[in-house]
């Protein structure tokens, strides 16, 4: 039987097609998802999500997902559950149990030992700032530690000691004894295990001493079996490193293949600095809607299909992008837009009165659930004399001939309704309108029009005895310079945009009070709206997802 013909779509698969045409690893693909559980994952996880699961699904591989654990400090439990939540929600499904860096312990301990045994680490007692002055700089070769040249009999036991909770938290570390002149800073004899005797989320009061990235991550890689480890581009210095573990080791060779990191406008990506806006109380948590956590991507309302779609069609390079929030809101409307039900909200509300409509008199109408897809059906309205429409569709005195929305003697439709004829209008002392005095035709009826009227507008409504009071809360992004983070001079919250959220009481159709949690709808003429968690059916909340239209052009 023949093997099947694989083509590439970019770099990392290229590497992938040569590995399976040389029948490398036995024509084996398997990535994986390594995050620190520390914290709630992004719009840029997002996208290395996408690339790991995306690969070896084309080429009929496998991913595992690894929690990096190796920080007892800032890792929980519960960012491990949302992480889980997260990847699934996207759309995706890991090989096996989650796994973690900590199930390798015992292994990567062994791994330290090894090093030891062939005088390739050795314990060091110099403190993080001496350590730091020895590594010198770029074309300034190092100096060794006064602790490099210990023996491997009196390196494994303080390193044995180290784990049995003999020596206090900086006291010792286990370096990797490379060069101290080499020309990657990384390789001058780095740090793999440092003490710490804090409770590990998962292991407990188990362990006290901890490896680092560098070491724990490589190592699981190989114990696992990944084939191709894809990450990120900055971790490409640190490639040489991985590699010299893997030959000092004599383990199972993963390549690792690092990628450009994706950027998008108005959006940070350092979970440190997304930390910062909710301690300071600058958002409401985690998965706040202007947050560029996935958590908050999913509250505001886009489709998991929609940030696939970004993800995949930004590419993957070598080099990092900056993407437009344009085009992450293009990709959200194209789903929003074949998917989501038209309902009627007004955001704000002015009354209109039907002056020549029965004073008692309630009908129900019909119109269609979404125009894009017949399969969604149609739903009942009720109509009365009195409705509510938007302010913005009333003009006392029109500015140009080609304003087809409601003003004196001017005739409008309304959306799956009658035709109206606006008469004027009432308004206060302050001259703000109030009230809108109308008549309509009667037969003009949407779907039973006889009236021969032709209007050219075509406005949104809700009735007034039957509308629900809706909280819609309005977003605008978080900051108001799209890359805030590039300014040496300044922090980036001083460019926290003080108008990012703007809540309302909004007028809308009865059927939304019904609406589930997570539910998108396209409000007509406004945009596309999610119902929110704080949602009750007395008090329904929504929030604004996306605009209807934008300026980026596919």
């Amino acid at each position: 039987m023949s093997s099947p013909t694989h083509t590439a779509d970019n770099f990392i698969e290229e590497i992938i097609v040569e590995d399976l045409a040389n029948g490398k690893h036995g024509g084996r693909i398997h990535t994986r998802f390594p995050p620190e559980p520390n914290g709630y994952l992004h719009i840029g996880h997002a996208k290395a999500i996408v690339i790991n699961f995306e690969t070896a699904r084309k080429f009929g591989g496998r991913t595992n997902l690894r929690m990096d654990d190796t920080n007892p400090s800032t890792e929980e439990t519960l960012f491990v559950e949302n992480i889980q939540s997260d990847i699934r929600w996207l759309g995706y499904e890991w090989e096996g149990e989650t796994r973690y860096a900590s199930d390798y312990f015992e292994e990567l301990y062994q791994l330290a030992l090894k090093l030891i045994d062939k005088g390739l680490a050795y314990v060091d007692e110099s403190t993080a700032a001496e350590i730091e002055a020895q590594k010198g700089d770029i074309g300034v070769p190092g100096k060794n530690s006064p602790f490099r040249d210990r023996s491997a009999e009196e390196n494994r036991d303080l390193f044995t000691r180290m784990r049995a909770g003999e020596f206090p938290d900086g006291s010792r570390v286990l370096r990797a004894k490379i060069d101290m002149a080499h020309p990657n800073l990384l390789l001058r004899d780095p740090v793999l295990y440092r003490i710490k005797h804090e409770a590990h989320h998962r292991t407990g009061e188990d362990w006290c001493i901890y490896p680092l990235y560098d070491f724990a991550h490589g190592q699981s890689d190989s114990i696992e079996g990944i084939t191709h480890s894809l990450c990120s581009l900055e971790f490409r210095h640190h490639r040489d490193l991985y590699n010299w573990l893997i030959e000092a080791l004599e383990i199972f060779p993963s390549r690792q293949i690092e990628f450009a990191r994706m950027n998008v406008d108005y959006f940070i990506t350092s979970k440190r600095k997304l930390k910062m806006l909710i301690e300071e109380g600058l958002v409401t948590g985690w998965d706040d809607p202007r947050m560029s956590t996935i958590a908050g991507l999913r509250r505001k309302g886009y489709p998991a299909e929609a940030i696939r779609n970004f993800c995949m069609h930004t590419g993957v390079t070598r080099r990092d992008s900056q993407q437009t929030l344009d085009l992450l809101e293009f990709n959200v409307r194209e789903v929003l837009n074949r998917d989501a039900d038209r309902y009627m909200a007004v955001l704000d509300p002015v009354k209109l009165v039907i002056t020549n409509y029965p004073e008692d008199q309630t009908e129900w109408l019909e119109t269609e659930n979404n125009p894009e897809d017949a399969s969604h059906g149609t739903r009942q309205l009720p109509f009365g004399r009195e409705i509510y429409v938007e302010r913005e569709d009333y003009r006392k005195e029109p500015q140009n001939r080609k304003y087809y929305r409601l003003a004196p003697d001017k005739d409008v439709r309304l959306k799956s309704a009658y035709i109206i004829h606006c008469d004027g209008h009432e308004e206060d002392a302050e001259g703000k309108v109030t009230q809108i005095n109308c008549t309509y035709y009667p037969d003009s009826r949407s779907g039973e029009d006889t009236s021969g009227v032709k209007a050219k507008g075509t406005l949104h409504w809700v009735s007034a005895s039957a509308a629900v009071d809706l909280e819609v809360r309005m977003y605008q992004p978080l900051f108001t310079d799209p890359t805030p983070m590039d300014h040496e001079d300044r922090d980036f919250i001083e460019f926290l945009n003080p108008d990012s959220l703007t809540m309302i009481t909004a007028k809308g159709e009865p059927a939304l009070q019904g609406a589930a949690v997570g539910e998108s709808f396209q409000f007509l003429r406004q945009g596309y709206f999610t119902v929110d968690p704080d949602s009750t059916p007395a008090r329904p909340v929504f929030n604004l997802t996306v605009g209807l239209k934008s300026s980026f052009r596919g």
